[in-house]
Order: structure tokens, then C-alpha cells, then sequence
């Protein structure tokens, strides 16, 4: 426990994947730092995927979000190779690809528009035929019509990379306190400090507002300084096999009826399927036709899916930010870092974004760190909707 009143250098309000990454970073460059949340790793960090996947994961009109998930996949080998020395934990990174499949004509055409995408964008994919699809993953359904590989994407277990982080925290000194964040508070301008929901307070002339989708409701700044950003409801399953030789020996990603379904497996036995999309608000209930939903596409893509244990439902809130881009860079209160709106790429955009908020917050950002803020400042929100 914390006294009522203590100091700190920066204080990091909210313990998911990226703020538990920008506190270790930080506190690498010998500054002290908190990380406030009532239960670090236990949201959407937890409930996430894994997925590394920036290329086949590409969408029109969503080029900021490639070119970020670009530069965090190059520099992920690194990240996991000191996290896991640090830590003295396996991570679990795999770069075995990415397959995305389709099941009927309307997947075909639009597989077949991706993949015309990906090559206008210049990037690496290989179109499948059918045969080509189940000689590769022979547990694929016959009704797979074709499919496309992405030899770059990665996978990783979030769950151990959560771990890892806390164990490296405890090592340099971060401190975790159990608690919600009730207001930021301000002087003059900048940031001085947070409060919190027990009335206590910690002094900080640093914040780093990491919050994941809580973000944009915490009390104490203007709108103009609280990111726009929106949760997004997604319940995902955890399987499990005996025998992990039985499981895809990469990601998959199908297309159902135009639907997305993704499966992503583990060495010890475990295959993610997911996820539901949903714009229900912060409602984090499981809904029973949304787990039909899942395994009816996923047993049309994996129909060997009916024999595995069903061994976990969980529901995670992904923050979304208007252009579903990362929200990252200093605001108009002075000393205040926003670090939150990664959608879907969390895990992924982790180490890079922490890269860049502890560059920010010391100062000492270099130009290639400024071509990569440049693209997902707070500040963009607000020059859009300011009349011309």
C-alpha cells in the first residue's frame, strides 16, 4: 500500500499490454514510475488473440494503421528476445504466416480483391489454390475454395507476454497500484498528479493515459485533451487438444459468408477462435447467439473444431478510435501522454508504442520517431473536424 500522498515520475493510468510496456520502458531510462489499474492484464490484453498480423490483416482506407503494424512487426523479434531474457519467461512468438481462406464464390471474389490490394500496396502474399490450401493445413474443410499466405505474419501468446511484463516490472521497480484512476489533475496547465477512486493521490509531472477504451472517461481534462475513443465487444474461445499435432500449424483466418472467423494455436495445445466485433457500448456480458455464430464458421473452416474442449469464453473491449488508428503523442495539457486506440493491433503496436511514449515523455524523440507520431498524434481528431 501506498500512503495517501506520495510522488512519483510518471504515473501510467491503465495495466493492459500497453501501458505495462510503456512502464517497463520508461522505467529503463531511471525514471520512477506507477502503473494504476485494478487489475493489470485482466481486460482485452488478456482476452486478445495474439495475432501479429499487420499484412493479411490490411483493410482500404486504413494505411496508417499498415504502416504503424509495419513498424511494430519489424522490431517484435527484439522486443520478445530481451522481454524473455529479462524475464526469464517464453513468450511463445511463432512465424509461421498467416492463412486466410474462403468457403463459397463471394469469399473467392473478395479474397481475390485483398489479394489485388496487397500487391497494389506492394506487399508479400501468395494466392492458394484449393488442394494447395489442405496439403498445407489437411484439417481445413473440403469446402475451402481457395486461399492466400502471408509468410511474414507472426503470432504470439498475449497471455505470456502479459506475465512476462509484470515479472519484469517487479525487476526495475515499477510500482502497481490496485486502484482506479478517479481524475487527472491539472495546474496551470499541466498535468500534476492523479487522483484516485479511494481519495488518495500520487504527484506525478508526468502522465501516461493508457486506459484502453476507459480513455476518454476519465475526469479532469477538457474534451478537447480526452481521446476519442470508443470500446468494441469481442468474444473469443479458448480449445484445447491433446495432442497439439492435431491443431493448425499457423493462423488461419476464413471467410464465412463475408464473415471473418480466425484461429490462432498455441504449442501447448491451445487454439484461439474468434472474434465477434460489436458496438453494444461497455457491455461485456457473453451473449449465447454470438458463441453459435463462432463455432458455426469455425466449424465450416475447421470442422475438427466439434472434438476439441471448449475451455474458456471470454469477452475483452478493444479501443477504437474514429479512423481505427492508434491515438499517441502529447496533448494541450502540458506533461500528459495518451497512448490508447489500437483496436485490434494491441499487442502488436505494444513495443513500438512504448518506444514512443517514453521518447516523448523524456524528450528525446529522433526524426524516424516523429514520422511515426506524425501519423497517429491526438491532434489529428481535432484538425478534422475544425472547418476549413
Amino acid at each position: 500500500m501506498i500512503d495517501r500522498q506520495v510522488s512519483t515520475d510518471v504515473a501510467v493510468v491503465g495495466g493492459g499490454v500497453i501501458g505495462l510496456t510503456c512502464a517497463w520502458r520508461l522505467a529503463q531510462r531511471g525514471l520512477r514510475v506507477c502503473v494504476i489499474d485494478p487489475a493489470p492484464a485482466a481486460a482485452s490484453s488478456r482476452a486478445a488473440a495474439g495475432m501479429l498480423a499487420p499484412i493479411s490483416e490490411v483493410t482500404y482506407g486504413e494505411l496508417a494503421v499498415l504502416e504503424f503494424g509495419k513498424a511494430a512487426l519489424e522490431g517484435y523479434p527484439q522486443f520478445v528476445a530481451e522481454l524473455e531474457a529479462d524475464s526469464r519467461q517464453v513468450v511463445g512468438l511463432r512465424k509461421d504466416g498467416t492463412m486466410i481462406v474462403a468457403t463459397d464464390a463471394g469469399d473467392r471474389e473478395m479474397l481475390g480483391e485483398l489479394h489485388a490490394f496487397q500487391t497494389r500496396l506492394g506487399l508479400s502474399a501468395t494466392m492458394l489454390t484449393s488442394a494447395e490450401c489442405r496439403t498445407r493445413e489437411p484439417m481445413l474443410s473440403p469446402a475451402v475454395r481457395c486461399g492466400l499466405v502471408v509468410e511474414s505474419d507472426y503470432s504470439v501468446d498475449n497471455r505470456r507476454v502479459c506475465a512476462a511484463l509484470l515479472g519484469v516490472l517487479e525487476g526495475v521497480g515499477v510500482e502497481l497500484v490496485g486502484q482506479r484512476v478517479a481524475e487527472v489533475e491539472t495546474t496551470g496547465g499541466a498535468v500534476s498528479g492523479v487522483g484516485l477512486d479511494d481519495d488518495r493521490r500520487i504527484a506525478a509531472p508526468a502522465v501516461v493515459l493508457a486506459a484502453g477504451p476507459w480513455s476518454g472517461t476519465i475526469a479532469g481534462l477538457p474534451p478537447s485533451a480526452q481521446p476519442p475513443v470508443r470500446p468494441v465487444k469481442g468474444q473469443i474461445l479458448r480449445m484445447r487438444a491433446d495432442d497439439p499435432a492435431v491443431l493448425p500449424s499457423g493462423s488461419i483466418r476464413g471467410l464465412v459468408n463475408g464473415q471473418e472467423a480466425y484461429f490462432v494455436p498455441r504449442a501447448d495445445g491451445e487454439l484461439v477462435v474468434g472474434a465477434t466485433v460489436e458496438e453494444v457500448g461497455f457491455d461485456t456480458t457473453v451473449r449465447a447467439g454470438a458463441i453459435r455464430e463462432i463455432l458455426r464458421d469455425a466449424r465450416a473452416i475447421i470442422p475438427a473444431v466439434d472434438e476439441l474442449e471448449l475451455a474458456e469464453i471470454s469477452v475483452g473491449l478493444r479501443p477504437g478510435s474514429p479512423d481505427n488508428a492508434p491515438v499517441i503523442g502529447r496533448t494541450e495539457i502540458d506533461g500528459l501522454v495518451v497512448a490508447t486506440g489500437h483496436y485490434r493491433n494491441g499487442i502488436l503496436m505494444a513495443p513500438l508504442t512504448a518506444d514512443l511514449v517514453a521518447a516523448l515523455v523524456t524528450d528525446t524523440a529522433t526524426e524516424t520517431d516523429n514520422e511515426l507520431l506524425r501519423v497517429v498524434e491526438p491532434s489529428r481528431f481535432h484538425e478534422i473536424a475544425t472547418p476549413a
